[in-house]
């Protein structure tokens, strides 16, 4: 069940006897990948690094998360469909150009892509992505740089910003996309949609 105002998220416990320890979003990312395509039920997923861990408040240190003191949570999952193609994501979905240059779709289920809080507002068991969309100058991207080590990117005029649990897009040429961190190819049409509760994972 997605989150609620005024009420409590997650619950103290460990980590299963079954569940898998990943370093990063990436490692998470192939776990979810080879269990859905094998049509075999999710794994338990043990956070010791990257965006998504960060977003909840991980401390990386696997004895925790083995011991009552680790914090299990039920979070959202973002499935994609890439020009057909389907992907699933725990943590953030990115279209874009070197640099960033041009039309950027960027999907957060997580709040952190690395240094940058692009997901001010998203939490990974709300039911919902925080989708930016949108095309900024150099100058402009030069300024997002620096504003969204804080997440004061957002708003801006160029920038359109929704919180969804579905979305449609065709961008306007084809653009590479990164499902958590991992290369998933370039592509036009991209079809969003969360999977809520999808995924238990414990930091």
């Amino acid at each position: 069940m997605p989150i609620h105002k005024s009420t409590d998220w997650g619950a103290s416990g460990p980590l299963g006897p079954n569940g898998k320890l990943v370093h990063s979003d990436s490692e998470a990312h192939m776990a979810i990948q080879q269990a859905r395509r094998a049509k075999q039920a999710l794994p338990e997923l043990g956070l010791l690094g990257g965006d998504l861990c960060r977003t909840l408040g991980g401390r990386g240190d696997s004895k925790t998360l083995r011991t009552n003191a680790a914090q299990r949570c039920e979070i959202d999952l973002g499935a994609v469909l890439l020009d057909g193609r389907l992907f699933w994501f725990c943590a953030h979905l990115i279209a874009k150009n070197p640099l960033w240059g041009g039309e950027v779709l960027v999907a957060m289920n997580a709040a952190w892509l690395g240094n940058w809080n692009l997901g001010p507002k998203a939490h990974p068991g709300d039911g919902l992505l925080d989708v930016s969309h949108g095309q900024l100058s150099l100058s402009n991207r030069l300024k997002a740089r620096k504003r969204a080590l804080t997440g004061d990117h957002l708003p801006h005029p160029a920038i359109s910003y929704k919180r969804l649990s579905a979305l449609q897009v065709q961008l306007s040429q084809p653009t590479p996309v990164w499902v958590d961190g991992v290369a998933a190819g370039k592509c036009v049409n991209v079809s969003l949609r969360v999977e809520p509760a999808a995924l238990t994972v414990v930091v």
